[in-house]
């Protein structure tokens, strides 16, 4: 039996693209050797994860999360047991405004990463963050 955790966060400042792989890398370390797994999305503004492990170290894991001046108003969106790894292995899927031509699409990223995930509330929930509509208002 796993823990399964998926929390909302937003970003306290604008991350450069550059520093993603390095945030990614990080997680993926401390994480392994926690025994835990998931996905990350980052749309430019905000982080939605999803982390499943032993219970223990995935609220330790969410811990350090939510004391990472990184992030602000970091929000569970839901925590319960699941008897299987849902994500699997890490990946990481992000907006990228400044993509060229022909580069895969966030929602095209996300509709490949959650194909195993069963519960369909978690996997819904990742293809509706994806789809988001942003923009910036002009006044």
């Amino acid at each position: 039996m796993f823990d399964q955790l998926i929390y909302i966060s937003t970003a306290q400042h604008a991350l450069p693209r550059r520093e993603l792989p390095i945030i990614l890398d990080s997680s993926q370390r401390n994480n392994r050797l926690a025994g835990v797994t998931g996905m990350l999305l980052f749309d430019g503004i905000r982080f939605l994860q999803a982390l499943e492990g032993a219970p223990g170290a995935v609220t330790r894991i969410f811990a350090r999360i939510r004391a990472d001046a990184r992030h602000r108003a970091a929000v569970v969106l839901s925590q319960r047991p699941v008897a299987a790894r849902e994500f699997g292995n890490w990946a990481m899927a992000y907006e990228d405004n400044m993509a060229a031509p022909g580069a895969v699409s966030l929602i095209d990223m996300v509709e490949a990463l959650v194909t195993t995930v069963e519960n369909r509330n978690t996997r819904e929930l990742f293809r509706s963050f994806a789809r988001v509509d942003r923009y910036v208002a002009q006044v």
